[in-house]
């Protein structure tokens, strides 16, 4: 393992901001893994540290194929860890709504766009990512439509799902979007959390992105086969909202399926305790995200569902 510096920002308040990464292997750029851009993607920088701690083991045991390069940075935006923030520093902007960047842009843009010049020949980009909404996902990888993506390579991490999403115009501006773009065959990976550390749903990404890299031939490595990704459209995902506010009992957790009139949770009230709304299944399917909160406003989504196409 070696350390590299991807970038440096100056600051003229503090200390630099400097971004590191760790290198396995050497010769051909192949796999460039990228964690945290957000403060609160705690999950995804620990993931990264994990998989740091595995290729450690595997370039010692010489399981790294010859010719080949391995890139993995941890965060793009210590500043928001060091501090509890989400966004970066006092501009409070989105680093992953900045992509891909301007050398004389703001600070956001000038951090995406040294990443993306430092990046550029990497072969294959997977970045463990967060959701906008919080609550916990199936395990999955996501892609852009942008005619270049590759939904065999994606089945390749052995997750449940594989997501392809129709890019709006605030996706245009991702990493995973700018990636494609530059023909770098990029994944998003989706563990599920991002505040909060799950050890079981840490492992399953590492791995997952073991396995990826093993079967593209970067690694050498005895990985079990995983599952049979099934992929689907973003749109095939039926959301469930909440008729009214209060606090959210789940009857269902993700990985579950469900009958069309089920029951899938309650809205108590949060004063006298009594039921306010049950919940009903729209659709036929099995449940791919659910709400974390305990407390829900009306509106809000409490559930996705895969919608199961009947013959």
């Amino acid at each position: 393992m070696r350390q590299v510096e991807v970038f440096r920002i100056k600051s003229p308040y503090r200390d630099d901001m400097v971004v590191h990464g760790y290198t396995f292997g050497k010769g051909q750029e192949a796999a460039c893994i990228i964690g945290s851009m957000r403060g609160t993607e705690i999950q995804q920088t620990y993931i990264c540290s994990q998989l740091v701690k595995r290729l450690v083991e595997l370039e010692h045991n010489g399981n790294i194929s010859a010719n080949k390069k391995i890139l993995v940075i941890p965060t793009l935006n210590p500043y928001a860890l060091n501090t509890s923030r989400k966004f970066w520093g006092v501009e409070d902007e989105d680093i992953n709504r900045a992509f891909p960047g301007r050398e004389m842009g703001k600070t956001n843009e000038r951090i995406a766009k040294r990443l993306m010049d430092y990046v550029k020949d990497y072969t294959f980009g997977i970045q463990f990512a967060s959701f906008y909404v919080d609550g916990e996902f199936m395990p999955h990888v996501r892609m852009m439509d942008t005619g270049y993506q590759n939904t065999s390579l994606a089945n390749l991490f052995g997750l449940p799902f594989v997501v392809v999403r129709k890019p709006q115009p605030i996706d245009t501006t991702t990493l995973n979007y700018n990636w494609q773009n530059d023909m770098t065959a990029a994944f998003s990976v989706y563990s599920g959390y991002n505040e909060t550390i799950n050890e079981e749903r840490a492992g399953q990404s590492v791995s997952a992105v073991l396995r990826f890299m093993t079967r593209m031939g970067i690694l050498r490595y005895d990985c079990l086969s995983g599952y049979i990704s099934h992929v689907i459209n973003e749109e095939s995902l039926t959301n469930v909202y909440a008729g009214k506010g209060g606090i959210l009992r789940r009857l269902k957790d993700i990985g579950k399926e469900v009958k069309y009139g089920e029951p899938i949770a309650e809205v108590i009230d949060p004063f006298v305790g009594e039921v306010k709304e049950t919940v009903i299944a729209p659709t036929d399917g099995i449940i791919f995200f659910q709400q974390r909160e305990p407390l829900v406003n009306e509106s809000d989504v409490i559930y996705r569902i895969v919608r199961r196409i009947h013959e």
